[in-house]
């Protein structure tokens, strides 16, 4: 029962966001997808990731223009006004955006672990072969370092 009072009163004292607020909420709305877009042409920006972005300008961009929308979410949460809701959802965006990140950098850094096992195992491979077949062992080089002498048309002039 107070419980319900006190939503009905918070009702009452949630007003909608005012013409500048709601202005600013669809003008970044906008240039995120400008961004997002031109990031896209200019491949800076993998798709994969572009539909995140473009998802949530089009959600701030339709709780700017949806007041009452925005005002439900707002009651919902328990929020004081409607742009404390807005910027709740940007923290909630951005704790799920590094979770994302963390998750895919776990995921990486395993794979270069496993990788660089796997070189090691080859490179030892390739030495037990070059020993078997008899043929003179040259140590093996950091990659991009030569293992051979350079052939005389790749030699430097001086």
């Amino acid at each position: 029962m107070i419980a319900t009072t006190l939503l009905l009163a918070q009702a009452d004292a949630l007003a909608p966001m005012a013409d500048r607020q709601r202005g600013v909420a669809l003008l970044l709305a906008a240039v995120v997808i400008g961004v997002v877009f031109e990031l896209l042409r200019r491949r800076k920006l993998r798709e994969e990731y572009s539909w995140v972005w473009v998802v949530t300008a089009v959600a701030l961009a339709v709780l700017a223009a949806q007041q009452g929308l925005l005002l439900t979410f707002s009651q919902w949460i328990g929020s004081s006004s409607p742009v404390s809701t807005l910027f709740f959802g940007a923290l909630l965006f951005l704790f799920a955006l590094v979770l994302q990140f963390s998750v895919r950098l776990s995921r990486l850094t395993h794979r270069h672990r496993t990788l660089g096992q796997r070189m090691a195992l080859l490179e030892a491979e390739v030495r037990r072969l070059r020993e078997t077949a008899g043929h003179d062992s040259t140590p093996m080089t950091e990659p991009g370092e030569r293992t051979t002498a350079p052939r005389p048309h790749e030699e430097e002039v001086a």
